[in-house]
């Protein structure tokens, strides 16, 4: 399997005068190929493979305007229409948004590959600088750096001014993790980060309105600078600093809690939540992309895969805050703001949140083990968890029907 270590990096000034040289020429080669796509596919209809844009970046080369492209290690300008061959395939596939260009002000990185970068004994050597080595801070000391072989390298440097190096390596996949007997079923809200099953309930730290007055004040310094000035770009790297904390205090929860639960538990079922459409409600949209769910689920997803647990995610039309777990009653309408709430069935008073995480994992341990049904312990009838058709609920135990 492949795995990355990213560590920061501190190049001499000679150094960032060729990187930025570098990031330079692949971000002016990624916008023209792009454009050139763009104006190819709107005058003839034609689609553009990676060799043709690797045929057109030489003629790029060629032009007397545009020497400075041989300047620079070539492996960079590759990769980077590599890369934006990927982005080309992911939008036709329906897996992504259409390619867009690349700014100045924005994250900057290049790649190199095997023919263009050395690794020994943990010092880094890339083309275009090979007399002096890329100061990098280890930060592993389980593993010897010595004996890592990358196949390939990205130098990056944040808004913030920081830089970092991510190196690409194969590693060996890791053992499973011991069986723990226990399974899961969560719940994700914005009130409380992630309710389990068992009650526990995560707490959401809401990592960015913790620091919201300090952004809005430097966002308000920099609208107040002149574009293009230097007091400007020392205001948005102010900016970049803020939101830097922000994410990684964020991505920081979010790992935590990801592998806390993926070694805790065998069996983790979640819903599939639509991120994209919930951020559409104006009131709850900035609280919800806060939470970052979307990364949650992806972490879960590439942790359980590499520890052997199993993870079950469950259709996001499956009611489960307003079925009781208890014995299976639909309620009719539950509002939002209705924290908890009694079943007219059995009397059963519920947590909103605890119960609907005892119903997703009901539904979880049904797909998984029968492939098939959600059935309550007192409910004769069953609850399919496919995709389900949105439809009035009634009183009662009712069947939803599946779309086939």
């Amino acid at each position: 399997m492949r795995t990355s270590y990213k560590m920061r990096a501190y190049p001499t000034p000679e150094q960032v005068a060729v990187l930025n040289r570098t990031f330079g020429c692949v971000r002016l080669a990624w916008n023209k190929v792009l454009a050139w796509r763009k104006t190819r596919y709107r005058a003839e209809g034609l689609r553009t493979s990676y060799a043709e844009t690797d045929r057109y970046l030489t003629e790029l080369k060629r032009d007397p305007d545009l020497g400075f492209l041989r300047e620079v290690s070539s492996v960079p300008l590759q990769q980077g229409l590599r890369h934006q061959h990927t982005a080309f395939v992911n939008f036709f596939a329906g897996r992504a948004r259409y390619p867009r260009y690349k700014s100045r002000q924005r994250k900057q990185s290049a790649t190199f590959t095997r023919s263009a970068f050395r690794w020994r004994e943990g010092r880094l050597y890339l083309a275009k600088m090979m007399d002096t080595p890329l100061e990098v801070m280890w930060s592993w000391p389980d593993a010897d750096p010595a004996s890592v072989e990358p196949t390939s390298v990205t130098v990056s440097r944040e808004p913030c001014g920081r830089w970092y190096v991510s190196l690409a390596v194969d590693v060996p996949v890791p053992e499973q993790a011991p069986a723990t007997g226990r399974v899961v079923g969560v719940d994700l809200g914005v009130k409380d980060f992630a309710v389990t099953s068992d009650g526990e309930k995560i707490a959401n730290a809401r990592r960015l309105a913790g620091r919201e007055r300090n952004l809005a004040r430097y966002q308000r310094r920099m609208a107040r600078k002149k574009p293009g000035s230097n007091n400007r770009a020392k205001a948005r790297a102010k900016v970049a600093r803020a939101h830097r904390k922000v994410a990684a205090s964020r991505a920081d929860f979010l790992h935590k809690t990801s592998a806390r639960l993926v070694r805790d538990h065998d069996v983790i079922v979640i819903e599939d939540l639509a991120v994209r459409n919930m951020v559409r409600n104006r009131r709850l949209a900035k609280a919800i992309s806060d939470c970052g769910w979307g990364e949650f689920r992806r972490q879960l997803e590439y942790k359980a895969a590499r520890y052997g647990r199993h993870l079950i995610v469950i259709d996001r039309w499956y009611p489960s805050s307003k079925t009781c777990s208890a014995c299976g009653h639909l309620l009719t309408e539950l509002s939002l703001s209705t924290r908890a709430w009694c079943c007219p069935s059995c009397r059963t008073l519920h947590d909103r949140d605890v119960n609907a995480a005892k119903n997703i994992l009901a539904a979880g341990l049904a797909v998984s083990a029968c492939g098939g049904d959600v059935r309550h312990p007192r409910s004769p009838r069953a609850q399919s968890s496919l995709k389900q058709e949105p439809q009035p609920a009634r009183a009662g135990i009712p069947a939803l029907r599946s779309r086939e």
